[in-house]
């Protein structure tokens, strides 16, 4: 096993298990650290998506296994990321990289601090319980688009705008481990399609996302304070933003 690819699949395994305490993918994180070790932006973003559907799906069968998920809430977000997902991934391949890398940092950004700053306890004890379509269909719409054009998954969009319409951060997390499969594997398949794909490196690391977002679930549902994971999670966005920016401005 070569260096990079030992990088690349230890990187997938501790940012899966990371991200999966929050209920997100961790392409958000792992697609730039694939580009520094010198691997094309298109094959990044192809690494990320294909690591996000193994680690969420992870995360999934966790919540599966617990009777923990609700269907019916996020199958209109399944369904409109699957059809918008394809999409975005080919206006990402045949926009210029510099727009596309501009929108990722942008999207970072906004992911992190949403993640800090955003409260949701205003709709403590008074939690929506009814399984609306046309807010979940709106947030598929748009997290399916990003999630091609970026390779990042979507679940960054998905959390704060389910949060926003009122429904519990931990409903939101299970439904949107649960969603981000579908929106990221349509995705792939995209960039896949149009060669941008490394089989070799998928294997090895949607293996070790498989297994770092199952165990991370597993301690988020036992272990974890809500306050502690946004800090963390929103705090390594930030972070990596301000990175990426200074890289581009040099």
């Amino acid at each position: 096993m070569d260096s990079s690819l030992l990088a690349i699949t230890g990187m997938s395994f501790v940012l899966s298990f990371i991200f999966a305490l929050g209920g997100v993918g961790s392409a958000l994180v792992l697609i730039p650290a694939i580009t520094w070790l010198g691997l094309p932006f298109a094959q990044a973003r192809s690494i990320g998506l294909f690591v996000n559907t193994v680690s969420m799906m992870g995360a999934t069968w966790s919540n599966f296994r617990q009777k923990r998920l609700d269907y019916r809430l996020g199958l209109p977000i399944i369904i409109a990321s699957i059809i918008l997902a394809p999409i975005g991934a080919w206006v990402g391949i045949h926009v210029p990289t510099k727009y596309v890398m501009y929108a990722f940092v942008t999207f970072l950004s906004f992911s992190g601090l949403m993640i800090l700053f955003f409260n949701g306890s205003k709709f403590k004890d008074q939690y929506r319980e009814d399984r609306p379509v046309t807010g979940p269909l709106l947030t598929g719409i748009g997290s399916g688009f990003l999630s091609g054009l970026l390779g990042v998954g979507g679940g960054g969009l998905i959390s704060p705008l389910m949060i926003v319409q009122g429904f519990n951060p931990k409903k939101v997390a299970m439904v949107t481990a649960f969603a981000v499969p579908f929106s990221s594997f349509t995705a792939f398949l995209a960039y896949a399609t149009m060669g941008s794909v490394s089989w070799k490196i998928l294997l090895f690391a949607g293996a070790a996302a498989w297994a770092g977002g199952y165990l991370g679930t597993i301690v988020m549902q036992k272990n974890m304070r809500p306050a502690a994971v946004r800090k963390l999670l929103g705090g390594m966005l930030i972070l990596l933003a301000g990175r990426m920016i200074q890289k581009m401005l040099l």
